[in-house]
């Protein structure tokens, strides 16, 4: 269970596009600190899961069953791969939706400085 709750926190961080800087911060530790919670290598309480959910903005339920294969589940069916969505929030949906925009945007940015060159 351990291993599986350090490799949540990572998932959901990187789904909603945090860094472990960024994590580290808010939970107020060093990057360091925070990439031992990721790596297994320190323990993680309650009260410690009880912050980073917090961060992430998530229950500490959601943060300890997170399974993204109930997010995602693909069928091949026809060489064709479809996402099926299920019981996602809306507010997750949300921050997904806006870090897809984010990184639209700058990857059009880099396109016009590409050709500018």
């Amino acid at each position: 269970m351990k291993n599986n709750l350090c490799q949540n926190v990572r998932k959901i961080r990187e789904l909603k596009g945090f860094t472990q800087e960024y994590l580290a911060s808010k939970l107020g530790i060093s990057q360091r600190a925070y990439s031992k919670i990721e790596s297994s290598e320190t323990r993680i309480d309650w009260g410690k899961i009880l912050k980073i959910a917090d961060v992430l903005n998530i229950s500490p339920n959601d943060l300890i069953l997170f399974d993204d294969n109930h997010i995602f589940n693909s069928s091949n069916q026809s060489l064709k791969s479809e996402a099926t969505i299920n019981n996602i929030p809306d507010k997750l949906i949300d921050q997904f939706e806006n870090r897809i925009k984010q990184l639209e945007s700058e990857i059009e940015f880099l396109k016009d400085l590409i050709k500018r060159d």
